[in-house]
């Protein structure tokens, strides 16, 4: 042949697909379906949170009812909307907190920072996966409580959700603290543990007799959610003002545990005991 033959089309080799760079959405939906694969592959203990906590509900309810009586009787509805919200605030605390505690422990504390997205991105994420998780089994504990007192209160999703997510949001910051002074120090459990208990006085902090308050978090959260749950208060007739507040404290909180989160996580890489326990 005088001349090179033509390579026919269907030989040519085809070009190599480049990978594409993952998203928010591939990391959103990641740690959701890992959510979801703890919750199905371990429900004995997913059970057993919702037991404990139904357990220490009747405590309180009936030691209560022996103890107080009729006192109890007329303050049971703020009682429950209280315990609602303190469940949901352990859930948001926790999330970030003890989870960034466990993976200290498991050594696989690592793999979130070699992730193209960060290591504070990565927690927050799992973070909110996690607090959806909470409302979902509080909203069981919350039945279970309705039913075992024969209570009734509002309970419109588009008011109830919006407040508790935005009351519960603070917490998620302090939770973010946590996290970055556990990368720090590692073994705190005692510590943060015991600010649970401090969530406490945060729901029953009397906004009305002492305005400043307002501005700690879950404060004027509770007292919005007290007002939407037991006086039946929709969202859109609450003032432009409280909801600004709630946004504002929800912001403020969150905002200023990520900015410790991201100091203590560089600090502890600057000393060299990212990894260490």
């Amino acid at each position: 042949m005088s001349g090179g033959e033509d390579i026919p089309s269907s030989a040519a080799a085809d070009p190599i697909d480049e990978p594409r760079p993952a998203t928010y959405y591939h990391l959103a939906r990641a740690v959701l379906y890992r959510e979801y694969l703890i919750f199905v592959r371990y429900p004995a203990n997913a059970i057993g949170g919702i037991v404990v906590a139904l357990f220490f509900f009747g405590v309180l309810f009936y030691g209560g009812r022996l103890l107080a009586g009729q006192a109890l009787t007329d303050s049971l509805s703020g009682i429950i909307v209280g315990y609602f919200l303190w469940t949901l605030s352990v859930g948001a605390y926790s999330s970030v907190s003890n989870d960034i505690g466990s993976e200290v422990q498991w050594g696989t504390l690592e793999r979130h920072i070699t992730t193209p997205f960060g290591f504070a991105p990565v927690a927050l994420f799992k973070g909110v996966a996690k607090v959806i998780r909470t409302f979902l089994t509080s909203a069981v504990v919350l039945a279970v409580m309705l039913l075992l007192t024969g209570t009734r209160l509002s309970l419109d999703p588009l008011t109830v959700v919006p407040v508790a997510g935005l009351a519960i949001t603070s917490v998620l910051g302090l939770g973010f603290a946590a996290g970055g002074v556990t990368v720090l120090y590692k073994r705190i459990g005692n510590w943060l543990n015991l600010l649970q208990f401090g969530f406490v006085a945060l729901i029953s902090a009397p906004v009305l007799d002492a305005p400043w308050t307002r501005f700690l978090p879950l404060a004027h959260g509770s007292a919005m959610l007290q007002r939407a749950m037991v006086d039946g208060v929709r969202l859109w007739e609450f003032g432009l003002a409280d909801i600004g507040l709630l946004v504002a404290v929800a912001a403020g909180y969150l905002l200023g545990g990520y900015v410790v989160f991201h100091y203590a996580t560089r600090r502890a890489r600057r000393l060299g005991v990212l990894g260490d326990y």
